[in-house]
């Protein structure tokens, strides 16, 4: 009797080649909705421009789009009327993207200096 004797067991060797993988498939992808956005301002959505974007803390034509569901060239166009009345001030313009905020109180009182300055001269 032998102790310790290793037992004679074969083990298979694993491949990695084993059998035809199988083809992934293409999905079919994803659709995305047609956006229905404005063309012309209406007198509705004129109304909410003029009264709630100089709320908010960021203005850029994207995020006009997606809140007034105007289309790109609009808000742009919207953001230029907004900034020449003096209700936005540009944070950032860049060739691609418009970055904008509200016009705080400290931005109206140098208008109002200015325009102060402007009357006495």
């Amino acid at each position: 009797m032998r102790l310790g004797a290793k037992k004679d067991v074969a083990a298979k060797p694993t491949s990695s080649s084993g059998g035809k993988a199988k083809k992934k498939k293409w999905s079919k992808g994803k659709v995305k909705d047609k956006a229905n956005n404005a063309v012309v301002l209406d007198k509705t959505t004129y109304d909410k421009l003029m009264k709630e974007v100089p709320t908010y803390k960021l203005v850029s034509p994207s995020v006009l789009v997606d809140r007034l569901r105007i289309n790109g060239s609009l808000a742009r166009a919207a953001i230029r009327e907004l900034t020449n009345q003096g209700l936005i001030v540009p944070v950032s313009t860049h060739g691609a993207q418009w970055i904008y905020t509200r016009a705080t109180g400290v931005e109206e009182e140098k208008k109002a200096a200015k325009k102060e300055a402007a009357d006495e001269e």
